[in-house]
């Protein structure tokens, strides 16, 4: 049986977000590169104590592959328009469309020992829809798309919006409300590796349930129900 999962708001803005992701980043690591250690507070510099030294990334995974400060820059502040009208669009279209309230709105009962039990005894069998109802996102997508929407993405963005030196001479109490210019760099980091983390997990569980059933949702929006 097939039905239609997925809207075409969602469909576009997933897939420009996608692009957007995985280019904010391969060039945010070209820019970890340049000075590979996170601070705490408003200054930081060679000599002064990190709390976090990061690895010299290769060349294979940043953007540009060799290393240029400034490209990746430009591809780093590029993509960070795309990222944030894209949200701001998908906000916009979730709200008129009902898609946040009708499927990710956390229920009461979803969070009874019972439930989740039951959902997470479904993961272990890579069962990650409901029979009864299979258009439903089931409690931990629920979790993981309202942490990824409301939290870990406006974060990103507000901690990138800090760190630009426009935008933190025309608002600098962005900068104030996060602890200063290296506090909001390894929020931002931190941030980015949280999104990293996710994007791997979210593919990992696609390939399980069913690589081209979901991809096709995902472009056409017709999803074929497992037996």
């Amino acid at each position: 049986m097939v039905i239609r999962r997925h809207g075409v708001v969602t469909r576009v803005w997933h897939w420009v977000n996608a692009v957007a992701v995985l280019i904010l980043l391969g060039s945010g690591l070209g820019i970890s590169n340049a000075h590979p250690r996170l601070y705490w507070g408003r200054y930081g510099a060679n000599f002064d104590p990190a709390w976090a030294t990061l690895p010299h990334f290769p060349a294979w995974i940043t953007i540009p592959a060799r290393y240029n400060l400034a490209i990746s820059r430009r591809w780093h502040l590029f993509f960070a328009l795309v990222l944030g009208f894209g949200l701001l669009a998908y906000m916009i279209g979730g709200l008129l469309t009902r898609h946040f309230q009708r499927d990710l709105r956390i229920r009461g009962r979803e969070l009874r020992p019972a439930m989740l039990w039951g959902d997470f005894r479904r993961h272990l069998a890579f069962r990650f829809h409901d029979e009864h109802d299979p258009r439903r996102y089931n409690l931990f997508q629920k979790l993981s798309y309202v942490l990824v929407l409301f939290v870990a993405l406006p974060l990103a963005i507000l901690t990138g919006i800090a760190l630009s030196p426009g935008m933190n001479a025309a608002w600098p109490w962005v900068l104030e409300i996060l602890g200063g210019r290296q506090s909001a760099r390894s929020i931002h980091f931190i941030t980015a590796s949280a999104l990293a983390l996710f994007t791997i997990v979210h593919l990992v569980l696609v390939i399980l349930a069913g690589a081209g059933n979901e991809m096709r949702s995902m472009i056409t929006g017709r999803w074929r129900i497992p037996e």
